[in-house]
């Protein structure tokens, strides 16, 4: 199997530099030809949240959206399917941010009871507490 980094997420998703974005189009198709799987790590779909968010000014919604509709490509596998399914269905309702409610979920997935921290949006999610 072969991990995607962030870059190549980024350009699928948003082609803002169309010779890469079409690089990256014919290497899908590639995968999908030959029933290939590509992973992505879930410190991918973190920054991928994060570069989203900060460089292209991406609704909530449009990254959620994003990420489900990858999470339904036969060509890729994601890492920990049970922790990104569970931030697809938190993501657009939770009022903590995207990468929080992602972290807490790999957290709890790792056996964490849960997680401190300063950040008061994140201790908006349950499983955070606000260290003081």
């Amino acid at each position: 199997m072969i991990a995607v980094d962030t870059n190549v997420i980024v350009r699928f998703l948003v082609r803002d530099d169309e010779k890469q974005a079409e690089t990256v189009r014919r290497r899908l198709k590639q995968a999908e030809i030959n029933r290939e799987r590509l992973l992505i790590p879930l410190l991918v779909v973190l920054e991928t949240i994060w570069v989203l968010e900060s460089a292209y000014d991406k609704t909530r919604s449009e990254i959620v959206n994003s990420i489900r509709d990858m999470r339904q490509m036969s060509v890729f596998d994601f890492e920990d399917e049970d922790v990104v399914d569970r931030w697809l269905a938190d993501g657009g309702d939770a009022k903590a941010d995207l990468a929080d409610i992602l972290i807490a979920h790999a957290a709890q997935a790792a056996g964490c009871e849960n997680g401190i921290t300063f950040d008061k949006g994140a201790a908006k999610l349950p499983f955070f507490k606000l260290l003081r």
